[in-house]
C-alpha cells in the first residue's frame, strides 16, 4: 500500500471512523499486481472526509464519494452506502448511507472486488473472494440477475475481467449474463467502448469468443457474429472468419490500434462472399467493405477520430502484399503513411499465422523479405513523402508559378520521381528548367 493510502487510512481512524482500501486493488495487491488505483471505503460522510483533508474534490458526493488530494495524486474515499432502485440499468436513483461495511460490499459486481483491507484488521473477505481467486473464477455478489439487472455494464465487465485474469464465468454468473445481455442496448456507447477495449488488450483476447457465446457481441457488435456463421471454403483458411478473426488477435502485439484492426480487418467478408462454380469461397474487394464497415462500428462506439482513422486505414491496405523490391515499397509508404506503413508487417503476420499452412512458410517469408527492405529505406533516409521532398512549395512560387494547384501537381510529380529513384532528392535535379517543364508539368 502506498504511503498516501496509509495517511488516508490513518487520518480517518484518528478521527474515530473506520476505514479500508476496497475494491480492485485489494484484488490486484492478493495477485502480487501492482494496483493502478487505490480507492477506499469509510463510514464517515463525505462532509467528514472533507474536514479531515485540506484538498478534496467532490467528484461524486451526491454518492458519497470524495477524491482526497496528496501532492499530485488523488484517491477517492467512498462512504459506506446502500443503493437504490437501478432505473436505466446504470445508476441508483438514490443511494443510502449505512455505517456496515458488509452492507456496503453486498452490493458491489463480483465476489474478487468485494474485498477491503485494512493494516488493523486485515483482510475483510465476508463473500469468498479469495476463495474465488483461488478457484480462478468470475461470480457476482449474491444474485448474478439482480447484480446484472443494476447495472448492465457488469455484463461486460465480467468478459473482460475473465480475458484479463484468465479466469472462467461461474455458471449462474454466465446463464444470467446470457439472459440479460440485450440489456447492454441501455449503455452509453463510450461505456461500452472501454469495455471492448480492455477486453481485446487484455492477455486473453480471444475471450471475445465468450462475449460471442453470451450474446454480447449481438448487441455491441453484431457485425461480427455475421464471421462466426460465415465459413471459408478455400486452400488458405481452416476456419470460419470469426474463428479466422479470434485467431489473429492471438498472434498481434498487445497494441491498441493493432488489435482493434485484427478484430476488424475481415469483417466484411460476409457482405463480400461469393462461391465460384467449384464450391470455393471468394472475398473479392473485402478489404475495402471491412473498412467502410470499421468506420460506421468505431463511430456507433464513439472512438475518436484518430483511432478510426488508423484503424480503418490499416484494414484498407491489409490484404496487399508488395515484392521485395525498393521502389514497390516505397510506394507502398507513401501510400500507406509512414506512421502506420510498418504495423502492416505484424497484421499480415497476424493474418498468416490465422491461415491455413498451406504456403505459409512462402508468405512469412515475403514479409519478413518486404520488411527488411523497408527497414534499409528508413536507414538510408529515401523521401517518400512531400514532407522529405528537397524542394517546397516556396522554391516554386519563387520561380514564378502561380500558388494553386499547379503547385501541388508538380510537387506531386516530383515525388513519383524521387520515389523511383532516391538519389534524385536534390534542389539542382529537381529544379532543373527543362525537366521542371516537359517533366513535372506535362500534365498543367
Amino acid at each position: 500500500m502506498p504511503e498516501n493510502a496509509k495517511l488516508i487510512l490513518d487520518t480517518i481512524h484518528k478521527a474515530g471512523f473506520e476505514a479500508y482500501i476496497v475494491g480492485g486493488c485489494v484484488r490486484d495487491a492478493v495477485l502480487g499486481k501492482e494496483p493502478s488505483d487505490w480507492d477506499i471505503t469509510t463510514n464517515a460522510l463525505p462532509g467528514d472526509v472533507k474536514k479531515l483533508f485540506r484538498r478534496t474534490i467532490d467528484t461524486g458526493i451526491e454518492h458519497g464519494t470524495v477524491t482526497v488530494m496528496l501532492g499530485k495524486e488523488g484517491y477517492e474515499v467512498t462512504t459506506y452506502r446502500i443503493d437504490g432502485k437501478y432505473e436505466d440499468s446504470r445508476h441508483p436513483s438514490e443511494v443510502t448511507f449505512t455505517r456496515d461495511l458488509v452492507e456496503d460490499m453486498r452490493r458491489r459486481d463480483f465476489t474478487i472486488n468485494a474485498m477491503a483491507y485494512n493494516d488493523e484488521e486485515g483482510l475483510v473477505d465476508h463473500f469468498g473472494g479469495i476463495d474465488d481467486l483461488e478457484k480462478k473464477i468470475i461470480r457476482c455478489v449474491g444474485s448474478p440477475v439482480e447484480r446484472f439487472t443494476e447495472d448492465a455494464l457488469r455484463i461486460m465487465r465480467a468478459v473482460r475481467f475473465a480475458a484479463q485474469l484468465d479466469y472462467e464465468i461461474e455458471e449462474e454468473t454466465r446463464i444470467a449474463i446470457k439472459e440479460l445481455s440485450p440489456n447492454l442496448r441501455k449503455i452509453s456507447a463510450e461505456r461500452i467502448q472501454t469495455e471492448l477495449v480492455k477486453l481485446i488488450t487484455s492477455d486473453h483476447p480471444e475471450r471475445i469468443r465468450t462475449a460471442y457465446e453470451l450474446g454480447i457481441t449481438a448487441v455491441v457488435i453484431p457485425e461480427f457474429d455475421k464471421c462466426m456463421w460465415t465459413e471459408q471454403v478455400n486452400i488458405h483458411h481452416m476456419y470460419n472468419v470469426g474463428d479466422h478473426i479470434i485467431e489473429t488477435l492471438r498472434y498481434v502485439r498487445n497494441d491498441r490500434v493493432l488489435r482493434l484492426t485484427m478484430l476488424m480487418h475481415d469483417i466484411g467478408k460476409p457482405e463480400t462472399m461469393l462461391m465460384d462454380d467449384e464450391g470455393v469461397s471468394h472475398f473479392y474487394g473485402h478489404e475495402l467493405v471491412s473498412a467502410q464497415m470499421a468506420d460506421k462500428i468505431m463511430k456507433r462506439l464513439k472512438f475518436d477520430r484518430d483511432t478510426m482513422d488508423r484503424v480503418c486505414n490499416l484494414i484498407k491496405y491489409h490484404d496487399e502484399r508488395y515484392p521485395a523490391e525498393p521502389a514497390v515499397i516505397r510506394r507502398a509508404i507513401h501510400r500507406v503513411g509512414e506512421r502506420d506503413f510498418p504495423l502492416l508487417f505484424e497484421v499480415r503476420f497476424a493474418d498468416t499465422m490465422a491461415q491455413s499452412t498451406y504456403m505459409r512458410d512462402e508468405k512469412l517469408r515475403l514479409i519478413e523479405e518486404a520488411k527488411a527492405v523497408y527497414e534499409k529505406i528508413i536507414s538510408d533516409g529515401d523521401c517518400v513523402s512531400l514532407k522529405k521532398l528537397a524542394v517546397g512549395g516556396n522554391d516554386l512560387i519563387a520561380l514564378g508559378i502561380q500558388p494553386g494547384r499547379a503547385i501541388g501537381v508538380i510537387l506531386n510529380a516530383m515525388l513519383s520521381d524521387v520515389i523511383d529513384e532516391p538519389t534524385r532528392n536534390n534542389r539542382e535535379y529537381l529544379l532543373e528548367p527543362e525537366r521542371l517543364k516537359n517533366v513535372y508539368m506535362k500534365d498543367l
